[in-house]
Parts: structure tokens; C-alpha cells; sequence
């Protein structure tokens, strides 16, 4: 990373020069008052010692152009957001209160005094939730985000700690084999095992969700087997855990399969061994189709809907066929009213998109953000800046399509489905609809011809001959 002084429209910037890589733009997009520039083909921020702070903490290797001095001496520079950040490590505030940090394989718990500073720089995590009953920040634990923490606290710490979360109890007390909240933690050396696992998922770019899904996976085994150490293992001890407790507990065969291959990529990359798994039964795969709500029960549901931001978050999931992380992570700055346009970044499969939007959504909004005023996310939660709840996002639907369509089983996630197969049956190309989905696959999205009714209802039945 390369920093220098230059001067855009007029006013003083830090150009910044790196490796263009997601995980690189993603930082930088954190930075306050960060802007693309396309006549310097390059990144700049402004020249400011809050903007300055934040790169130090976000990057910790930046070759600077002769302007620390400046920069530290320009004390009537305006901040876009005030983060007091200093080089790597925040300013010291004289509290009693302790910064606590506790992370698992999925997520890191920060407990901290409140001060204004420190809750900016915790806000440019990406998902960041405020528990409200704990009194505590939740980010997920991924790619640099405990290093970035650890730089920027640095001697403020009081206390960090590794703790192997629980995993649901999915599994009744009278089962076999014993009920996993009576099996004992898992032990130091495979705890770290684990983590080194995860960081190596991390550094190939997995997604999120196979991190975090491979690494309980792993703690299911090990304490499952916690009387065998890691090196002990033996393929006849994964086929009876696949025996005694995925077929026998009836999970389902999207577990098993997640389970084979996260038992296989671990021994693989930690212990250099490969796990035959000719032995070890896979599921047939079941070829579900998707659940699609009746256009009109859709428009019926909208329409009914009084509460402008309830009404918001579902037209917005259905008008642009999004999945619920993408919505509750869609900033305003991701809106390109010029453009008719919204941008979703690192979504499943860590890949962005473009979406249209019509002029009817954009005025849409617009009003909607006259009204609620959001600061940083379209959809926030009860306070500014905050994501909204993902459980409340489910609980609303249920709520509303209640009043149209009785006892159904649909989910949120039908309003994805419901979008796609409507563009289809209106004549949109496969192709068209695969890129505004976001799928990798072609084969993904043919899925939905499956359950297309109309080309279905052209068919004529062979009854309609008779004369019954």
C-alpha cells in the first residue's frame, strides 16, 4: 500500500495505491469519505488525520509519501466521521470499564465503554449487530477482522479469550449417542487445530457460511470423540459417527455431505492425510423444488402492508430477488439513483452484482427515506446505524402473508424464488435471470422452468377429448 498527497477538484486527498483485490477494496470502502477516482485510476480519502488513522488500522504496511507530519499537524482538517485512530492502536480513555474481548470459530463478542470513537470503528465492520440485553458488539470472525481489532484496541485490552461455542441442540436428551451438552469442551491443542483450520479456510477465500458450517461440523466430531485425540482417528470411526449419529438422529443429507467434506479437507490440510471415503455412505441427493408464491398473493401482501419500513424490506427482497443477508447489508451508499441501480457485495460465492431498479422502486425509496431518515443501512434496526434482525425480517413476513395466504409453509426465502419464476413466466431470458441472481451455474437457475406454470398450462390434457 502506497499513500500520497494530491490534490482532486480542488481539494487536498490521500491517493492510495494497492493490489486490486476485493478484500483490498472492501477495507478501503470502510475508510470515510473513500472515492474511486477515474482519472487517477486509484483509490483517495480525505487528507485528514481521522481518514490517515483509519488506513493505518484497516492496512498496517503503508508506504507514506512524506506527509505523516503534515497530516498529524493539520488540526483544522474537517472530518467526514470522527474515528480518532493514531497509527495501529486507538487513543487511550481513561475508563474503568474493561475491553473484553471473547471470540468462537464463527463470531468474536467485544465489550467495550462507551465512547463515541470506538463505536465508529466497530461500525465499519461488515454485519455488526448490537446485542442490546448482553451490552455487547457481535462480528463475525473472519478473514482480518480479529487482527483489526486487536491493532486498533492494542494495549486497551484487558482480557481475550477463545471459547468453543455451543452448537445447537438438535439432538433430545434420551437419544444415542449422549446428549452434546453433557460431552465435554473440546481440548487446547484441538481447539487451535480448529482455528488454524478456519484461518486456512480463510486465506482460500471459502465463503462465510462453509467456514462457519465445516468448523461446527469439526467441533461435533471431536466432542463427540473426545476421548480420542485428532490423530487417532480412524476411517471406521467417521463411518460409526456417520452411522450412530447423522442416520440415526435423521439429519438431513445437506449435513451429511457437509460433515464427509469438512472431516476430509481437515485431515487433508492439518494432518497430510487423505480420508478414503469410498466407505463413508453419501446421501442421494433430493431434488426439491422451489416454493413459489402466487404473483397476485404477492402484490395482495405488499399492498396490505401499513408500516412503511416493514413494507420497504419485502418489496425491496422481492423487486430485486434478494436473499435476507443482502438486504440487511444493503447500504445507502450501494444506491445509485443515477443509474437506477443497487450494488450487492460479496455476496454467496463472494461475488458482487448489479441489480435494476425500476423508477417506481427508486420513488419508493425516496420516500420511504424521508420518512425514517437511515444513516447508514436502508433497512436499520430500532437504532441508527444498526443492521436490522434477520429474525425479525422472517417474523414480519410470516406476519403479513398470514393475512393473505392461511397455514402456508413458505419463507422468506420464497420471495427470491417467487421473483425468478415470475420473470420467467413474463418471457425473461434464463440467462438474464441467472445474472440477477447471482448464480454461478446456469443449472442453479434452470431449476425454475421446473416449476414455471406457463408453458405447463399450453399442454392439453388428454381427458379434455373426452366427453365425460
Amino acid at each position: 500500500m502506497k499513500a500520497s498527497k494530491i490534490t482532486h477538484k480542488g481539494a487536498e486527498r490521500i491517493k492510495l495505491e494497492f493490489a486490486n483485490t476485493p478484500e483490498n477494496n472492501k477495507l478501503v470502502r470502510n475508510i470515510s469519505g473513500s472515492t474511486w477516482s477515474k482519472t487517477h485510476h486509484a483509490w483517495h480519502i480525505p487528507y485528514t488525520k481521522e481518514a490517515y488513522g483509519q488506513l493505518k488500522a484497516l492496512f498496517s504496511e503503508v508506504e507514506i509519501d512524506g506527509m505523516r507530519i503534515e497530516i498529524a499537524a493539520n488540526f483544522k482538517a474537517k472530518p467526514t466521521k470522527p474515528l480518532e485512530v493514531r497509527l495501529q492502536v486507538a487513543p487511550r480513555v481513561k475508563s474503568k470499564v474493561e475491553i473484553i474481548i471473547t471470540y468462537t470459530v464463527k463470531q468474536i463478542i467485544v465489550k467495550i465503554p462507551k465512547n463515541e470513537n470506538d463505536i465508529q470503528f466497530i461500525r465499519t465492520f461488515n454485519y455488526v449487530r448490537w446485542d442490546k440485553n448482553n451490552y455487547y458488539w457481535i462480528i463475525p470472525n473472519y478473514g482480518k477482522n480479529l487482527e483489526l481489532l486487536k491493532n486498533y484496541f492494542g494495549e486497551r485490552i484487558t482480557k481475550i479469550d477463545f471459547k468453543t461455542e455451543e452448537v445447537k441442540k438438535i439432538i433430545s436428551v434420551a437419544s444415542h449417542p449422549p446428549y452434546l451438552g453433557e460431552l465435554p469442551e473440546l481440548d487446547e491443542k484441538i481447539q487451535k487445530e480448529v482455528i488454524d483450520y478456519k484461518h486456512w479456510m480463510e486465506q482460500k477465500r471459502y465463503s462465510v457460511s462453509t467456514i462457519n458450517s465445516y468448523s461446527e461440523a469439526l467441533i461435533i466430531f471431536f466432542r463427540y470423540y473426545n476421548k480420542k485425540k485428532a490423530d487417532e482417528i480412524v476411517n471406521q470411526d467417521i463411518i460409526d459417527f456417520n452411522i450412530n449419529y447423522i442416520l440415526r438422529k435423521r439429519l438431513s443429507f445437506s449435513y451429511q455431505n457437509q460433515f464427509v467434506n469438512a472431516i476430509k479437507l481437515f485431515y487433508k490440510k492439518i494432518y497430510n492425510r487423505n480420508i478414503d471415503i469410498e466407505d463413508i455412505e453419501r446421501p442421494r441427493r433430493a431434488k426439491k423444488l422451489p416454493k413459489v408464491i402466487a404473483k397476485l398473493d404477492v402484490m395482495l401482501m405488499l399492498k396490505n402492508i401499513k408500516n412503511q419500513k416493514h413494507k420497504m424490506a419485502l418489496t425491496i427482497i422481492y423487486a430485486c430477488g434478494l436473499r435476507r443477508s443482502e438486504l440487511i447489508n444493503l447500504k445507502l451508499e450501494h444506491i445509485n439513483s443515477k443509474r437506477k441501480s443497487i450494488t450487492i457485495f460479496n455476496s454467496k460465492g463472494q461475488k458482487d452484482r448489479v441489480l435494476p431498479i425500476s423508477n417506481k422502486l427508486l420513488e419508493q425509496i425516496k420516500k420511504y427515506y424521508f420518512v425514517y431518515k437511515p444513516e447508514v443501512y436502508l433497512i436499520e434496526g430500532q437504532n441508527k446505524g444498526e443492521v436490522y434482525s434477520e429474525t425479525s425480517l422472517e417474523k414480519i413476513f410470516h406476519k403479513y402473508l398470514d393475512e393473505v395466504v392461511k397455514n402456508s409453509n413458505f419463507t422468506l426465502h420464497c420471495l427470491r424464488h417467487s421473483y425468478a419464476t415470475h420473470l420467467l413466466e413474463s418471457g425473461v431470458d434464463l440467462r438474464y435471470i441467472q445474472t440477477l441472481l447471482g448464480h454461478k451455474s446456469s443449472k442453479t437457475t434452470e431449476i425454475y422452468t421446473w416449476v414455471s406454470m406457463k408453458s405447463l398450462q399450453n399442454i392439453k390434457n388428454p381427458t379434455d377429448d373426452f366427453d365425460l
